[in-house]
């Protein structure tokens, strides 16, 4: 060990604790307004269906929906690979992922909707059943991971209705054995933050009704009109709504019709990779990083139904849209047909697939100090896990092949993908 360097300084402590204590203030808002991702799994999608179609069956059969697609359209690997320009190295591996997701575990979250797609004539049966029906799901094993409803908006004209569903919906969950852990709310149409602070008190009021933690109630604010992008004053409104969500916002959802006819853009050009829906979902990134509160994609409305031809042009758009999002890291979005979910997974499990060996590498080196041709830093390392664990959580990639490349246990890349504030280190175990 060489000579050890004279270290010398000119400031009292005091300097240093006078700059802390004159910081405290600013510490503690990052704490509450940044506290980082919670490292819970993230859908890769979510799936509507009208309260008054909803039933025990729906999961099942839209499982079974899109394997019957894939059986006419796709029936084997090579085939299904043509439609979406899949590589040869990937074909076979994407195609049986596909097909057993489709068997295991066919949607991730389900949302029964009391908005624009109800066509029912009895809500508030409506709402009891979709509570009774989601509970009966979690308790015999046939729920999706996450399931929900989305209730009508805060605007005045149905208000009210959609204070009611709440109601009732949540009433009906205790009554039929609780509050399930996958338990997810939709609000939609939010203009104003104050809309947000509405729904918050509505939250509280049930919570303290019924004895429950303050906060046990968490919701997704869809972002379907241009005053939920830009205030009036010309400030981000979707950065305020989260924080008028005192905490309980989960996520930002892109609504891709509804928003883009509030800008103007005609029928024919109203797609989620318009630039008026990549301008509102850039702002919605932003605003919400950091914070906890995911952003999820939209959706196409051109359907995967008719002749093959069809079917296969209507596929390929999908897949592409939704490789597109994923290169965006908008890692959720919405389907809104059977014969979408076979794209979903296909683009989802060849974009974690692609990459896999190579960040789990990177990670590794990382991990070991080995470095490499790459000269990565500790949020890197964070995004490089992060990558790995939606890869394992959605099916894409299996725990043991991820162990054998990285030598880390699940733990090990939970601790890299959640760091404490200020610390983006951690040691493989």
């Amino acid at each position: 060990m060489g000579q050890q360097e004279k270290v010398s300084t000119s400031l009292a402590g005091a300097v240093s604790e006078g700059i802390s204590a004159s910081l405290a203030a600013v510490d503690a808002e990052l704490d509450r307004r940044y506290p980082g991702d919670p490292g819970t799994r993230q859908p890769v999608h979510t799936v509507y269906v009208p309260g008054n179609v909803f039933d025990a069956g729906t999961i099942r059969s839209w499982g079974d929906q899109a394997l019957a697609a894939l059986d006419e359209h796709a029936p084997d690997a090579a085939s299904f690979a043509a439609v979406l320009g899949l590589s040869d190295d990937l074909a076979e591996d994407v195609y049986g992922r596909v097909r057993a997701k489709l068997e295991r575990e066919p949607v991730e979250d389900l949302r029964v909707d009391f908005e624009d797609g109800y066509a029912g004539q009895d809500e508030d049966q409506d709402a009891a059943r979709a509570a009774r029906l989601i509970s009966e799901a979690y308790a015999n094993g046939t729920a999706a991971p996450y399931m929900g409803i989305r209730m009508k908006c805060m605007e005045s004209a149905v208000r009210d209705r959609g204070i009611r569903t709440t109601d009732v919906f949540l009433t009906g969950l205790l009554e039929n054995g609780g509050l399930p852990e996958g338990l997810v709310l939709t609000l939609p149409k939010v203009t104003y933050p104050e809309q947000v602070s509405a729904f918050v008190r509505l939250l509280e009021a049930f919570e303290k009704a019924h004895g429950l933690d303050a906060g046990r109630l968490g919701f997704e604010i869809q972002i379907e009109t241009s005053q939920s992008i830009l205030a009036t004053d010309g400030t981000a409104a979707v950065a305020r709504m989260i924080g008028a969500a005192e905490g309980r916002a989960t996520g930002l959802h892109y609504g891709t019709f509804d928003y883009s006819a509030c800008l103007g853009v005609s029928a024919a050009y109203q797609a989620s990779d318009h630039p008026a829906a990549d301008h509102a979902k850039a702002i919605m990134q932003v605003a919400a990083a950091g914070t906890g509160v995911r952003v999820s994609d939209g959706s196409t409305n051109v359907l995967p139904v008719g002749s093959t031809e069809h079917v296969h042009e209507a596929w390929r758009l999908h897949y592409g849209l939704t490789r597109r999002a994923l290169a965006r890291a908008y890692y959720q979005g919405w389907d809104m047909h059977p014969g979408h979910i076979p794209t979903r997974y296909a683009a989802v499990f060849a974009f974690y697939r692609e990459g896999f060996e190579a960040a789990a590498k990177r990670l590794s080196a990382y991990a070991n100090h080995a470095g490499g041709d790459v000269m990565d830093e500790p949020a890197t390392a964070k995004a490089l896990s992060s990558y790995l664990l939606r890869g394992i959580d959605c099916g894409a990639l299996d725990t043991a092949e991820v162990d054998a490349l990285t030598g880390m246990t699940r733990a090990a890349l939970d601790r890299f993908a959640a760091p404490r504030r200020g610390d983006l280190t951690a040691s493989a175990e």
